[in-house]
């Protein structure tokens, strides 16, 4: 029962969202402004495990609700356009005669006309990125609007690069249309300092923080006692500590906790097992495949960092490098922009991957 409430696998929904709830208000506020506002353009920035995924398939479910036709998180690929298409055109799609009408899953309760047709099965010369364009002038002109989603933003993308210059041009015509896309701190600011898509600088750059401790241990409490579990406060408010404020942590932890308890309660051994299989999970999932994006002078700089324990100073980390502070400064700005460490007072930063720091002092070893 307890894989009902913890779902420790990425991209998968767990049964409800922990902490996001005024972060998800704001966005959807924002994405019914007026077409061509700056709030209908979004990129979430987070490492992993800070449940982006999760965040975007949530978004589509309330669009959905306000009657945008929305393409579900679409992950950039060769070929991307063309599928952001077809989600589009299967979310307007409501016919049971399978002739594609424009119905946004009810005819009735969107208004929708059944005079658009889509026609796609038709040859057509014409570009993914004119069909779009097509399709949101005519969504447009019915009062409706299109959201875009795309997750695990890359770097450089010629994808992404004709995706946004369709969506320019889509907001040039004031048509109704907005956009939000995810990914890791590094890929988004290469992307946001790609000189073909500048137009991106406008956009609401919203960084994923990690949960607040008092609404993950209230998650917890709710979550054992639907469950059955016994946990003593003590032990409970231990395992919140734990999560470090990682979504993806949380599931791990709730999982492993319910799966470790010795006939329905936690004990202090059960739960220190818990707690050790959920930090190999999150090292194996999230530290090294972090690690293995990285160039060797950016491990080196980190592993200076885990010697002296998860804080030091960018003097200290340059010395053990056998580097110039100027040229440690180098790594530090790019291991911040990808969102891998963090400022930690004056002159000092500290590891923002929970657990990176540890996992880096045991390879060492």
């Amino acid at each position: 029962m307890h894989e009902e409430i913890f779902s420790p696998s990425f991209g998968n929904r767990p049964s409800s969202l922990v902490g996001r709830e005024r972060l998800l208000n704001q966005i959807e506020t924002g994405l019914q402004s007026r077409p061509g506002s700056r709030e209908r353009a979004v990129v979430l920035l987070g490492q992993r495990g800070s449940g982006k995924t999760v965040l975007l398939w949530e978004l589509a479910d309330r669009m959905r609700q306000q009657g945008f036709a929305v393409a579900s998180p679409t992950i950039v690929s060769e070929g991307m356009l063309e599928r952001i298409l077809e989600k589009i055109e299967d979310d307007c799609d409501g016919s049971s005669d399978g002739k594609p009408h424009l119905a946004g899953g009810s005819v009735g309760a969107l208004g929708f006309s059944a005079g658009i047709q889509f026609e796609r099965d038709t040859p057509t010369t014409k570009s993914p990125q004119q069909r779009l364009v097509q399709l949101c002038r005519q969504l447009t002109a019915k009062g409706r609007g299109i959201l875009i989603l795309v997750d695990e933003l890359q770097a450089s993308s010629p994808e992404i690069r004709q995706l946004i210059g369709t969506y320019q041009e889509m907001v040039g015509e004031r048509l109704n249309v907005a956009i939000v896309m995810a990914g890791l701190p590094g890929a988004v600011s290469t992307t946001l300092n790609d000189k073909v898509l500048t137009f991106l600088n406008r956009s609401r750059k919203i960084t994923l923080d990690p949960l607040e401790y008092g609404e993950v241990d209230a998650f917890f409490k709710r979550s054992f006692d639907t469950l059955g579990i016994a946990i003593a406060s003590d032990l409970r408010r231990k395992a919140s500590e734990y999560t470090a404020g990682s979504p993806y942590l949380l599931q791990l932890v709730g999982h492993y906790t319910c799966l470790y308890a010795e006939d329905g309660t936690v004990t202090e051994a059960s739960l220190a097992e818990a707690l050790q299989t959920s930090s190999e999970d999150f090292k194996s999932d999230v530290c090294a495949t972090t690690l293995a994006a990285l160039s060797d002078r950016d491990i080196d700089f980190l592993t200076a960092l885990a010697s002296q324990g998860d804080e030091a100073s960018t003097a200290v980390i340059a010395e053990l490098m056998g580097a110039t502070t100027d040229y440690a400064q180098k790594y530090r700005r790019r291991l911040l922009d990808g969102g891998v460490i963090k400022p930690a007072g004056r002159g000092k930063v500290a590891f923002a991957v929970p657990f990176l720091g540890e996992h880096l002092r045991w390879e060492e070893r």
